[in-house]
């Protein structure tokens, strides 16, 4: 598949970006919606938006090139290359949660609360960016017997992408699902960052292209300490019972 969807007057407009754009703009829709449930005025959502969706683009973009200084030590130049790929997905939840906490503060809104909201659009982005990679022929596994396998290179490899976007929108339906049975502010939240590290780091393992810190997959790390960041932060919100906060 031709990784560029079109030109205008010269410029190549690819699909990865097309996708993750696809991928924002229906989690902000989502996020819209289930705020106005919740008694929050929409433009709460679209308001952090603005400042959430760039800081994670930049976020996702610095984490990757951080932990692949290596070769962009080397190709300075191609750090400003968004539309090859290159934007970590822990980096982006963590720049956006950064900046999702400071806008609660200032607003004067429960962070806890509005985190919730916007949880299962976080998972749902995830779910339709992944196909990006398929787009750019990234992110997948090592070679396969398997009927489901994707040809790169004239190889047939493990499509993790499919992988994680399946379990990720698995995940968003059940976000939703489970909001009519939270206890507490912040439970929709704290199981998305435990759902979608465990599938991360199992998937993690079949890939051929990870980041890595000495003999350890980034990833799979990252993915412990949000799991076990996960299960402290809800015994903590469970025993508050908060619903303000």
């Amino acid at each position: 598949m031709d990784p560029i969807a079109f030109r205008i007057f010269g410029l190549e407009i690819g699909w990865y970006g097309i996708i993750i754009a696809t991928g924002m703009l229906l989690g902000v829709i989502v996020a819209t919606i289930r705020a106005k449930k919740e008694g929050l005025h929409e433009d709460t959502v679209i308001d952090l938006a603005l400042f959430a969706v760039p800081a994670a683009l930049l976020g996702a973009r610095l984490y990757y090139v951080i932990f692949n200084w290596g070769y962009y030590s080397k190709n300075l130049q191609d750090i400003y290359k968004f539309r090859q790929g290159g934007l970590a997905i822990h980096g982006g939840v963590i720049a956006g949660v950064i900046v999702g906490y400071f806008y609660c503060r200032y607003k004067k809104i429960g962070f806890w609360k509005l985190a919730d909201i916007c949880a299962p659009s976080i998972i749902l982005g995830q779910a339709i960016g992944r196909w990006g990679n398929y787009v750019n022929q990234e992110a997948h596994g090592g070679p396969t017997n398997l009927p489901w396998g994707i040809e790169v290179n004239g190889e047939m490899v493990h499509p993790t992408f499919l992988y994680e976007s399946l379990w990720n929108f698995g995940v968003f339906f059940f976000l939703l699902y489970f909001t009519k049975k939270k206890k507490y502010n912040g439970q929709i939240f704290v199981l998305y960052i435990i759902l979608y590290s465990i599938a991360r780091f199992l998937i993690e393992g079949l890939r051929t292209d990870s980041l890595m810190i000495g003999p350890f997959r980034t990833a799979q790390l990252i993915s412990v300490v949000l799991i076990a960041g996960g299960l402290f932060i809800n015994s903590l919100l469970s025993k508050s019972n908060s619903t303000n906060f």
